[in-house]
């Protein structure tokens, strides 16, 4: 395990997952699986190939090939019963207050609860909060759409500036990308989250402020980025309209729940769109925070992205363990993380839509189990975590495809395919779709992952000996294959889905709480103390570090600032 330092917690009253009885099982088990290779274990097994496999909703998974075997399964999920995964995962469904830091429930699942269920949370009925905020959303993407809702000069709006960060940025931007075929109007969307004035400068330099909304996406209203960009944006609108800030209203909108705040900057709260503490800005896409997703393929099709979560939802929720793909997926994952040292999972699509999916998985998943305490407040007595990160194939292949394959690293791999393209072209001679070409590599790179080839197979083809050793695969590299008939609305909410209830099952094994993320507001503590020591016209305090100090004094004098 890696060390984690700068902790004073005791552990003498806190139960140590890695004490326990499974645990400790799956310790002495590892030596066995690690001395077999994937060869062997097809060969004692051959039946693995189909039966290894789940399907949830349109999701194919096939898990054949990551390095378990079925006494492997049977530990693993023996460790989850001990740690209480199906009595967790009941609590969470049900609204208790699992997330123990901030007292809060924790219902990222009710988003997409239809409006018939039932579910009552702290007095609230929750179902009806949430379609009350989808049926507004609906009535204000229906005006967006149809061009009825016009901008301070009477023009219907052609384009939608998504303002926000983290989970009020990569999630829409990710879900945009990947359903740029389901797009049914003219209104384009752009994604605003950096700080950095390029990303506000680049998105305006093409848009006309007489046909652009501005959706400032903030729970609290208060995010230290998005407001100041919010506020660029509102210069500049102001500027180019010639117009007083009563143009603001028609031009921009918020997904907040501070009322006060959004009446301040000039919006009118009756089109301020909420949601609720029980939800965490990295498990919000489904909610508000998609308004502009809904803009681009409407609520109808938003409403399939939702059906398509709860899909997986209800699977995670009844199947039973050793059908249950998200509890199988993240206990494998567990499995490499902390009983073979793997550090990183990378996620492949092979599809150029999803583009931006490992960069959602990354929030997702690192910001929720990037922990090094217990939800009891007691030091971890494991790696917590897995360091997420990928790129779409076949882009991948040509980069860093060769770390996986010879590398001295073991990086357990997704791939995640389609049957039918979004977009499909004939191959150069003319015999063949491009498709096909790209789904052949993907089915290629997890066999020889998996199997590799050998030094007298390369032999036998007459390669000269002295480059042998360089041209050996030694293959034995875990991969789990996702594959779905098309890349809907559905499908992207059930690939979502799949991977959040995958961190929730590594997050209860490992007995921490992947619902808050103090780790982050420290550096935005120290960043606003710090602006006046780099924008004051008298030279700043000593900052406590000599490093600081020095950078600042850097930084000031070539802004030509006193030192």
């Amino acid at each position: 395990m890696s060390d984690v330092s700068g902790s004073d917690f005791d552990t003498s009253d806190h139960h140590d997952i890695t004490a326990t009885q499974s645990w400790q099982a799956l310790a002495a088990h590892q030596p066995h699986v690690f001395a077999m290779h994937l060869r062997e274990v097809f060969a004692v097994d051959p039946d693995r190939g189909h039966e290894l496999t789940i399907d949830v909703g349109d999701l194919h998974i096939d898990y054949s090939k990551q390095r378990v075997l079925r006494e492997t399964l049977e530990l693993l999920l023996s460790l989850a019963r001990e740690a209480g995964l199906e009595d967790r995962r009941d609590d969470m469904f049900a609204g208790a207050h699992i997330n123990t830091s901030e007292d809060r429930a924790v219902l990222h699942t009710a988003l997409r609860l239809p409006k018939s269920a039932t579910l009552h949370v702290d007095g609230q009925d929750v179902v009806a909060d949430v379609h009350e905020v989808l049926d507004a959303m609906g009535a204000f993407t229906d005006k967006l759409r149809s061009g009825e809702w016009k901008g301070h000069t009477g023009k219907a709006i052609t384009d939608v500036v998504n303002i926000g960060i983290g989970g009020s940025d990569l999630g829409p931007v990710m879900v945009y990308q990947a359903l740029r075929h389901y797009v049914d109007t003219d209104i384009r969307c752009h994604f605003v989250s950096n700080v950095d004035p390029a990303d506000m400068v680049g998105t305006l330099a093409d848009l006309d402020a007489e046909t652009t909304l501005f959706i400032i996406a903030s729970k609290t209203f208060t995010t230290l980025e998005t407001l100041t960009n919010a506020a660029a944006a509102r210069t500049w609108l102001l500027k180019e309209l010639g117009a007083s800030t009563d143009a603001v209203a028609k031009h921009f909108v918020a997904v907040s729940t501070n009322g006060d705040a959004v009446s301040e900057f000039g919006i009118d709260t009756a089109n301020m769109f909420g949601f609720w503490d029980w939800v965490g800005g990295r498990y919000s896409v489904d909610s508000a925070i998609g308004l502009s997703v809904m803009a681009a393929i409407g609520k109808e099709r938003f409403g399939e992205f939702l059906d398509g979560f709860h899909i997986v939802d209800e699977h995670f929720r009844t199947a039973p363990l050793e059908q249950n793909a998200p509890v199988l997926l993240g206990m494998i994952g567990l499995w490499y993380a902390n009983f073979w040292d793997a550090q990183t999972r990378t996620v492949l699509p092979y599809s150029n839509d999803m583009a931006r999916f490992a960069a959602y998985l990354q929030q997702l998943t690192m910001e929720s189990n990037g922990k090094s305490v217990t939800a009891s407040g007691h030091h971890v007595t494991t790696d917590t975590g897995e360091i997420f990160w990928g790129e779409p194939g076949t882009n991948g292949q040509h980069a860093f495809y060769q770390l996986l394959h010879q590398g001295t690293r073991m990086v357990p791999a997704d791939f995640i395919g389609f049957a039918e393209p979004t977009d499909d072209l004939p191959t150069a001679d003319g015999t063949g779709s491009m498709h096909d070409l790209l789904m052949s590599n993907y089915f290629a790179q997890t066999k020889v992952l998996a199997f590799g080839k050998t030094a007298d197979e390369i032999a036998a083809e007459g390669v000269p000996a002295k480059i042998v050793s360089h041209k050996v695969m030694p293959g034995n590299r875990p991969s789990t294959s996702i594959l779905a008939p098309r890349l809907t609305p559905s499908v992207i909410g059930q690939l979502v889905a799949l991977y959040e209830h995958q961190v929730f099952v590594e997050g209860t094994i490992w007995g921490i709480n992947p619902f808050d993320q103090w780790g982050v507001e420290l550096g935005k503590t120290q960043a606003k103390e710090l602006l006046g020591a780099i924008v004051d016209a008298q030279p700043p305090a000593p900052q406590g570090d000599s490093s600081t100090d020095e950078l600042v004094r850097w930084y000031r004098s070539h802004r030509g600032r006193a030192e």
